[in-house]
Protein backbone atom coordinates (compact mmCIF):
# COMPACT_ATOMS: atom_id res chain seq x y z
CA UNK A 1 0.00 0.00 0.00
CA UNK A 2 1.12 3.44 -0.85
CA UNK A 3 0.95 6.33 2.22
CA UNK A 4 0.42 9.86 1.01
CA UNK A 5 1.10 12.75 3.28
CA UNK A 6 -0.45 15.75 2.80
CA UNK A 7 0.01 18.87 4.98
CA UNK A 8 -2.61 21.03 6.28
CA UNK A 9 -2.33 23.48 3.72
CA UNK A 10 -2.37 20.82 1.19
CA UNK A 11 -5.59 19.32 2.43
CA UNK A 12 -7.23 22.64 2.61
CA UNK A 13 -6.55 23.69 -0.92
CA UNK A 14 -7.67 20.36 -2.08
CA UNK A 15 -10.96 20.80 -0.38
CA UNK A 16 -11.07 24.22 -1.46
CA UNK A 17 -10.19 22.71 -6.04
CA UNK A 18 -13.04 20.22 -4.90
CA UNK A 19 -15.86 22.50 -3.71
CA UNK A 20 -14.88 24.91 -6.62
CA UNK A 21 -14.87 22.45 -9.35
CA UNK A 22 -18.24 21.13 -7.32
CA UNK A 23 -20.07 24.73 -7.73
CA UNK A 24 -21.10 25.70 -10.90
CA UNK A 25 -24.08 27.69 -12.65
CA UNK A 26 -27.14 25.23 -12.56
CA UNK A 27 -29.64 26.02 -15.15
CA UNK A 28 -33.36 24.83 -15.13
CA UNK A 29 -36.25 25.27 -17.96
CA UNK A 30 -39.59 25.64 -16.04
CA UNK A 31 -42.76 25.41 -17.80
CA UNK A 32 -46.05 27.23 -16.15
CA UNK A 33 -49.66 28.50 -17.84
CA UNK A 34 -51.22 31.44 -18.02
CA UNK A 35 -54.85 31.66 -18.66
CA UNK A 36 -54.32 28.48 -20.24
CA UNK A 37 -51.44 28.88 -22.40
CA UNK A 38 -48.15 27.42 -22.39
CA UNK A 39 -45.06 29.53 -21.19
CA UNK A 40 -41.41 28.08 -20.95
CA UNK A 41 -38.58 29.83 -18.90
CA UNK A 42 -35.04 29.18 -18.67
CA UNK A 43 -33.68 29.67 -14.75
CA UNK A 44 -30.16 30.02 -13.85
CA UNK A 45 -28.32 29.99 -10.30
CA UNK A 46 -24.80 29.52 -8.54
CA UNK A 47 -25.29 26.62 -6.45
CA UNK A 48 -22.23 27.76 -4.28
CA UNK A 49 -24.61 30.33 -2.33
CA UNK A 50 -26.59 28.27 -0.17
CA UNK A 51 -28.81 30.93 1.40
CA UNK A 52 -31.59 32.57 -0.66
CA UNK A 53 -30.87 35.06 -2.61
CA UNK A 54 -32.47 38.25 -5.04
CA UNK A 55 -34.40 36.98 -8.05
CA UNK A 56 -33.94 39.22 -11.21
CA UNK A 57 -36.31 38.47 -14.14
CA UNK A 58 -34.79 38.94 -17.72
CA UNK A 59 -37.44 40.03 -20.11
CA UNK A 60 -36.15 39.28 -23.43
CA UNK A 61 -35.88 41.54 -27.27
CA UNK A 62 -38.74 40.80 -29.46
CA UNK A 63 -37.75 37.84 -30.83
CA UNK A 64 -38.62 36.18 -27.98
CA UNK A 65 -36.97 34.15 -25.13
CA UNK A 66 -33.67 33.10 -27.13
CA UNK A 67 -30.19 31.92 -26.37
CA UNK A 68 -29.39 35.51 -25.70
CA UNK A 69 -31.72 36.03 -22.81
CA UNK A 70 -31.03 33.31 -21.82
CA UNK A 71 -27.24 34.18 -21.88
CA UNK A 72 -28.17 36.93 -19.82
CA UNK A 73 -29.53 34.97 -16.75
CA UNK A 74 -26.55 32.71 -16.52
CA UNK A 75 -25.02 36.42 -16.00
CA UNK A 76 -26.49 37.33 -13.21
CA UNK A 77 -26.18 33.78 -11.89
CA UNK A 78 -22.48 34.43 -11.91
CA UNK A 79 -23.24 37.39 -9.71
CA UNK A 80 -25.13 36.01 -7.23
CA UNK A 81 -28.44 36.31 -8.08
CA UNK A 82 -30.99 33.67 -9.72
CA UNK A 83 -31.86 35.02 -13.13
CA UNK A 84 -35.05 33.61 -15.02
CA UNK A 85 -35.92 35.03 -18.47
CA UNK A 86 -39.20 34.79 -18.77
CA UNK A 87 -41.16 34.10 -21.82
CA UNK A 88 -43.91 36.64 -22.85
CA UNK A 89 -45.10 34.88 -26.07
CA UNK A 90 -45.55 31.11 -25.32
CA UNK A 91 -43.99 28.08 -25.58
CA UNK A 92 -42.00 27.91 -28.72
CA UNK A 93 -42.09 31.12 -30.17
CA UNK A 94 -38.89 32.26 -30.89
CA UNK A 95 -38.33 34.70 -34.05
CA UNK A 96 -35.93 34.37 -36.84
CA UNK A 97 -37.20 37.48 -38.80
CA UNK A 98 -38.71 40.22 -38.14
CA UNK A 99 -42.42 39.52 -39.76
CA UNK A 100 -42.67 37.23 -37.24
CA UNK A 101 -40.97 39.21 -34.15
CA UNK A 102 -43.33 41.73 -35.14
CA UNK A 103 -46.29 39.21 -35.29
CA UNK A 104 -45.47 38.16 -31.74
CA UNK A 105 -44.36 41.80 -30.06
CA UNK A 106 -48.07 43.23 -31.35
CA UNK A 107 -50.13 40.34 -29.80
CA UNK A 108 -48.66 40.96 -26.61
CA UNK A 109 -48.70 44.55 -26.58
CA UNK A 110 -52.61 44.77 -27.82
CA UNK A 111 -53.27 43.46 -24.72
CA UNK A 112 -51.31 45.05 -21.44
CA UNK A 113 -53.44 43.29 -19.21
CA UNK A 114 -52.45 40.07 -20.68
CA UNK A 115 -49.05 41.27 -20.55
CA UNK A 116 -49.19 42.49 -16.93
CA UNK A 117 -50.80 38.92 -16.41
CA UNK A 118 -47.88 36.86 -18.03
CA UNK A 119 -45.17 38.82 -16.39
CA UNK A 120 -46.25 38.45 -12.66
CA UNK A 121 -46.75 35.01 -13.46
CA UNK A 122 -43.22 34.81 -14.25
CA UNK A 123 -42.23 36.63 -10.99
CA UNK A 124 -44.45 34.32 -9.08
CA UNK A 125 -42.40 31.11 -10.74
CA UNK A 126 -39.20 33.26 -9.85
CA UNK A 127 -40.15 34.26 -6.16
CA UNK A 128 -40.98 30.69 -5.90
CA UNK A 129 -37.86 29.07 -6.50
CA UNK A 130 -36.11 27.34 -3.25
CA UNK A 131 -33.19 29.67 -4.08
CA UNK A 132 -35.02 32.90 -4.11
CA UNK A 133 -36.19 35.47 -1.35
CA UNK A 134 -39.13 36.59 -2.58
CA UNK A 135 -39.08 40.02 -0.85
CA UNK A 136 -36.15 40.78 -3.14
CA UNK A 137 -37.08 40.52 -7.18
CA UNK A 138 -35.77 43.08 -9.69
CA UNK A 139 -36.07 42.79 -13.84
CA UNK A 140 -34.13 43.89 -16.68
CA UNK A 141 -35.17 43.91 -20.30
CA UNK A 142 -33.83 44.42 -23.79
CA UNK A 143 -35.67 46.24 -26.70
CA UNK A 144 -39.23 44.57 -26.26
CA UNK A 145 -37.78 43.58 -22.84
CA UNK A 146 -37.36 47.17 -21.75
CA UNK A 147 -40.50 48.23 -22.36
CA UNK A 148 -42.17 45.59 -20.70
CA UNK A 149 -39.56 46.79 -17.76
CA UNK A 150 -40.75 50.17 -17.73
CA UNK A 151 -44.44 49.57 -18.14
CA UNK A 152 -44.69 47.17 -15.03
CA UNK A 153 -42.56 49.95 -13.10
CA UNK A 154 -45.33 52.21 -14.65
CA UNK A 155 -48.04 49.83 -12.79
CA UNK A 156 -46.61 50.04 -9.42
CA UNK A 157 -45.55 46.67 -9.94
CA UNK A 158 -43.44 45.39 -6.25
CA UNK A 159 -40.27 45.73 -7.91
CA UNK A 160 -36.98 46.69 -6.20
CA UNK A 161 -35.78 47.92 -9.19
CA UNK A 162 -35.85 48.18 -12.66
CA UNK A 163 -33.25 48.23 -15.63
CA UNK A 164 -33.91 49.05 -19.45
CA UNK A 165 -31.68 48.62 -22.24
CA UNK A 166 -32.48 49.76 -25.59
CA UNK A 167 -36.04 49.74 -24.80
CA UNK A 168 -38.83 51.87 -26.23
CA UNK A 169 -39.76 54.60 -23.55
CA UNK A 170 -42.84 56.05 -24.79
CA UNK A 171 -46.28 54.88 -23.69
CA UNK A 172 -50.12 55.69 -23.75
CA UNK A 173 -50.44 54.85 -19.93
CA UNK A 174 -47.94 57.34 -18.29
CA UNK A 175 -46.89 56.85 -14.24
CA UNK A 176 -48.46 58.55 -11.87
CA UNK A 177 -47.41 60.80 -9.04
CA UNK A 178 -46.25 58.18 -6.55
CA UNK A 179 -46.90 55.07 -8.30
CA UNK A 180 -43.43 53.76 -9.36
CA UNK A 181 -42.08 51.66 -6.49
CA UNK A 182 -39.00 50.23 -8.64
CA UNK A 183 -35.79 52.18 -8.92
CA UNK A 184 -35.17 53.04 -12.81
CA UNK A 185 -31.90 52.63 -14.42
CA UNK A 186 -32.47 53.34 -18.48
CA UNK A 187 -29.38 52.73 -21.23
CA UNK A 188 -30.25 54.09 -24.67
CA UNK A 189 -28.63 54.93 -27.71
CA UNK A 190 -28.14 58.76 -28.68
CA UNK A 191 -28.02 56.77 -32.43
CA UNK A 192 -31.09 54.76 -31.89
CA UNK A 193 -33.97 56.31 -34.33
CA UNK A 194 -36.57 54.18 -32.55
CA UNK A 195 -36.37 55.65 -29.63
CA UNK A 196 -34.83 59.62 -30.46
CA UNK A 197 -34.45 61.84 -28.00
CA UNK A 198 -37.59 63.88 -27.73
CA UNK A 199 -38.63 60.26 -26.65
CA UNK A 200 -35.88 60.19 -24.09
CA UNK A 201 -36.54 63.95 -22.57
CA UNK A 202 -40.65 63.05 -22.29
CA UNK A 203 -39.99 59.85 -20.68
CA UNK A 204 -37.37 61.81 -17.80
CA UNK A 205 -40.35 64.47 -17.29
CA UNK A 206 -42.84 61.88 -17.14
CA UNK A 207 -40.51 59.88 -14.05
CA UNK A 208 -39.62 63.21 -13.09
CA UNK A 209 -43.89 64.32 -12.42
CA UNK A 210 -44.13 61.06 -11.12
CA UNK A 211 -41.68 61.49 -8.49
CA UNK A 212 -39.38 57.86 -9.53
CA UNK A 213 -35.81 57.17 -8.52
CA UNK A 214 -34.62 57.34 -12.03
CA UNK A 215 -30.83 57.34 -13.82
CA UNK A 216 -31.06 57.35 -18.03
CA UNK A 217 -27.53 56.92 -19.84
CA UNK A 218 -27.17 57.94 -23.16
CA UNK A 219 -24.21 56.70 -25.15
CA UNK A 220 -23.79 59.21 -28.04
CA UNK A 221 -22.84 56.83 -31.11
CA UNK A 222 -24.76 53.72 -29.92
CA UNK A 223 -27.62 52.08 -32.08
CA UNK A 224 -30.33 49.91 -31.50
CA UNK A 225 -29.86 46.70 -29.93
CA UNK A 226 -26.43 47.66 -29.26
CA UNK A 227 -25.63 45.54 -25.88
CA UNK A 228 -26.44 42.25 -28.51
CA UNK A 229 -23.47 40.92 -30.38
CA UNK A 230 -25.73 39.56 -33.07
CA UNK A 231 -27.14 43.09 -33.88
CA UNK A 232 -24.25 43.10 -36.75
CA UNK A 233 -25.50 40.76 -38.33
CA UNK A 234 -29.00 40.67 -38.27
CA UNK A 235 -28.72 44.50 -38.72
CA UNK A 236 -27.39 44.07 -42.27
CA UNK A 237 -29.37 40.83 -43.21
CA UNK A 238 -32.82 42.82 -42.48
CA UNK A 239 -31.40 46.21 -43.44
CA UNK A 240 -32.22 47.78 -40.06
CA UNK A 241 -30.29 50.00 -38.41
CA UNK A 242 -28.91 47.51 -35.52
CA UNK A 243 -25.28 47.57 -34.01
CA UNK A 244 -23.89 46.22 -31.39
CA UNK A 245 -21.33 48.52 -29.30
CA UNK A 246 -18.75 46.68 -27.05
CA UNK A 247 -18.01 49.64 -25.10
CA UNK A 248 -21.72 50.57 -24.40
CA UNK A 249 -22.38 46.78 -23.36
CA UNK A 250 -20.17 46.32 -21.04
CA UNK A 251 -20.26 49.97 -19.81
CA UNK A 252 -24.07 49.56 -19.40
CA UNK A 253 -23.37 45.79 -17.74
CA UNK A 254 -20.96 46.93 -15.37
CA UNK A 255 -23.24 50.10 -14.10
CA UNK A 256 -25.88 46.99 -13.61
CA UNK A 257 -23.81 45.66 -11.28
CA UNK A 258 -23.21 49.00 -9.71
CA UNK A 259 -27.24 49.04 -9.71
CA UNK A 260 -28.32 45.75 -8.20
CA UNK A 261 -25.79 45.72 -5.54
CA UNK A 262 -27.19 49.29 -3.97
CA UNK A 263 -30.55 47.67 -4.35
CA UNK A 264 -29.04 44.05 -2.91
CA UNK A 265 -26.04 45.22 -0.62
CA UNK A 266 -26.05 41.73 0.71
CA UNK A 267 -25.16 39.47 -2.50
CA UNK A 268 -21.49 39.83 -2.31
Amino acid sequence: MIRMKHSLVGVAALLLMASAASAEVRTEEITYDVNGQSFTGYLAYDDAVSEKRPGVLVVHEWWGRNDYARKRAEMLAELGYTGFALDMYGSGKVADHPDDAKAFMQEVTSNMDAAEQRFEAAKEVLASHQTVDADRIAAIGYCFGGGVVLHMARTGADLDGVVSYHGMLGTKTPAQPGAVKAKVLVFTGGEDPFVPNEQVQAFKDEMEAAGADLRVVVYPKAKHSFTNPAADAAGAEFNMPLAYDEYADENSWKLTKGFFTDIFPEVE
